[in-house]
């Protein structure tokens, strides 16, 4: 592509964002990491959008993600701070210091067994203290796990992850951390619970100031930005640190696109009555000031439903997962997101953020939900026409922006990434002369086959779709969550993912206005002492009913 890669800076703010992090950029890792014997083609997707090179203070090459992430004092384990690649220059001034030395050390926490082959693999701490990082294929990544001269690594077990770091495999620089002392990630004290504490964050000028630095330092390496995407917890006070960044982001880089991810943990309990109501004014809070900010914003959740009323998490046919996890919370979203990001991530004639957010937010429809098939159901003996034909007039994904049922409601815009099957399986491969079951079995391309079946699903919606031949890496640390009609070993999928901005958010935003219509605040005031005004309050109600309004039925883009 002419001009090189148009990057994307990723701002991954807490600790649920962090497990939806930690999996993503472990698949990113995987999608790295080929072996040369790999069927699908290089070149699809281009991995400069997210990564950036470097060198350590020693000339060895890196390729880290480029990313700022913040969380919250506990949150680590044993993952360092600064990373494991860079020698960090206060320590190597304060080693060159020939006087006395007093050293401090904080609790050490014990490496996930999971991780403890992670340096053997990628590389060694020689004696000089010099860390010597192996060879990078092609000069992209760390080597794959899966060589002759590397151990099979151990298969992470659902009890043995506490936080998102016990499982992340990838190098991080060590300008990515960004850790909120004040607050703590364990115990029942000095929590991030609401929405005013994580706006007041960026207002103070040691954390805005690091964060400022942070983003000039990503944002002037890079030669063609094309936004930021943000990956923010929406459920606790990280929906406003992410209010604060998007607008940071807003003023300081106009121009640019902006894409906010917000994340919910799976199902709640009605027995925790003050975590469900700051959950609601968290999200209600969040969805408003992040639509304000952002080019385009999409809930992320395996519940059912972003208000009060608790709804069983959504099904997948294929796949069996504990919606208490969020490390399989966390892994199904990934993949969702690993797909949906698709078009501003290619190689080939990528669709540019702005463009992507711009086809879906017309009329002021600034969120989106997203739905996903994980896996999509191919069987061996179909072919892609056959498989669409099967599923019918139904919604071929499963949502997954909490906002119901989707069945019903209409949708005005949508952009579909389909991925992962052989090019043999794209079109029809019935013998000539035989009648065609439906018009999709004349198609001539794969491409064709998924436009005209968008098409048909919905004829009045604008759509844009992308099929692609690379499937989503699903390796360990991945959590084993498929039916065993897929097989004991799966290394990738084939998967469906949808943005749309659908009349279902005209429902969901409604009942959370309602929701927060009907709250007593007298008997929440901890909430508003963290800094959120009844005016506050009001404006947030009356821009959710405003939002809710845009999305009523029959306000078609063809109309």
């Amino acid at each position: 592509m002419a001009g090189g890669a148009r990057e994307v800076l990723t701002l991954q703010l807490g600790h649920f964002a962090g497990f939806v992090g930690a999996h993503w950029w472990n698949q990113q890792d995987a999608a790295l990491c080929r072996p040369t014997d790999a069927k699908e083609p290089p070149g699809e997707l281009c991995p400069d959008v997210l990564y950036r090179t470097g060198r350590t203070l020693h000339g060895q090459e890196t390729y880290t993600p480029r990313l700022i992430l913040m969380d919250l004092k506990g949150s680590l384990s044993s993952l360092k701070q600064e990373g494991g690649l860079y020698r960090d220059k206060q320590l190597d001034a304060a080693i060159a210091w020939q006087g006395k030395l007093t050293t401090h050390k904080e609790e050490i926490y014990p490496k996930n067994p999971y991780l403890q082959d992670l340096l053997s693999a990628e590389g060694v701490l020689n004696s000089d203290g010099i860390w010597r990082v192996k060879s990078i294929p092609n000069g992209k990544g760390p080597p794959p796990f899966t060589t002759a001269t590397t151990p099979k690594p151990v298969i992470p077990t659902e009890g043995s992850i506490r936080v998102w770091s016990d499982f992340l495999r990838v190098h991080l620089h060590p300008r990515s951390i960004c850790m909120i002392q004040k607050y703590n990630h364990d115990g029942e004290a000095g929590r991030l619970e609401a929405f005013g504490q994580g706006e007041s964050i960026l207002k103070e000028p040691k954390y805005l100031e690091e964060l400022e630095d942070r983003l000039h330092f990503y944002v002037e390496e890079c030669d063609y930005l094309q936004g930021f995407q943000i990956l923010c917890d929406l459920h606790n006070g990280f929906s406003g640190v992410g209010a604060k960044a998007a607008e940071l982001l807003h003023d300081e880089y106009s121009g640019r696109g902006i894409i906010t991810w917000g994340l919910l943990p799976g199902p709640y309990r009605l027995g925790e009555p003050q975590k469900n109501i700051y959950r609601l004014l968290n999200t209600a809070f969040g969805l408003v000031h992040l639509s304000a900010h952002s080019s385009l914003v999409c809930p992320l959740s395996l519940g059912g439903s972003l208000g009060l009323q608790p709804e069983p998490p959504v099904n997948f046919p294929h796949l069996q997962y504990d919606a208490t996890l969020p490390f399989h919370c966390g892994a199904i979203l990934a993949t969702a997101l690993d797909t949906v990001t698709v078009p501003y991530r290619l190689c080939s004639s990528p669709v540019s953020m702005v463009h992507l957010a711009d086809m879906l937010n017309f009329s002021g429809k600034k969120v989106v939900t997203a739905g996903a098939t994980i896996p999509f159901p191919l069987v061996p003996s179909q072919s892609l026409p056959d498989t669409l034909m099967q599923l019918g007039e139904a919604t071929p994904w499963t949502p997954l922006s909490a906002c119901g049922d989707p069945s019903g409601t209409c949708c005005f815009a949508q952009s579909v990434v389909l991925r992962g099957l052989d090019r043999a399986c794209h079109t029809s491969q019935l013998t000539p002369g035989t009648p065609l079951p439906s018009s999709l079995h004349a198609c001539t391309t794969g491409e064709e086959v998924l436009a005209q079946y968008l098409q048909q699903q919905q004829p009045r919606v604008r759509s844009s779709s992308h099929l692609l031949l690379t499937p989503c890496k699903v390796v360990p640390p991945y959590p084993y969550l498929f039916s065993s009609s897929l097989g004991q070993q799966v290394e990738s999928i084939p998967v469906l993912g949808a943005l749309c901005s659908s009349s279902s958010l005209n429902r969901t935003l409604g009942d959370l206005a309602k929701d927060l219509a009907k709250l007593d605040l007298r008997r929440w005031a901890s909430f508003m002492d963290a800094g959120v005004e009844q005016d506050d309050l009001e404006e947030t109600l009356q821009e959710l009913r405003s939002l809710a309004q845009c999305y009523q039925s029959g306000d078609s883009l063809m109309d």
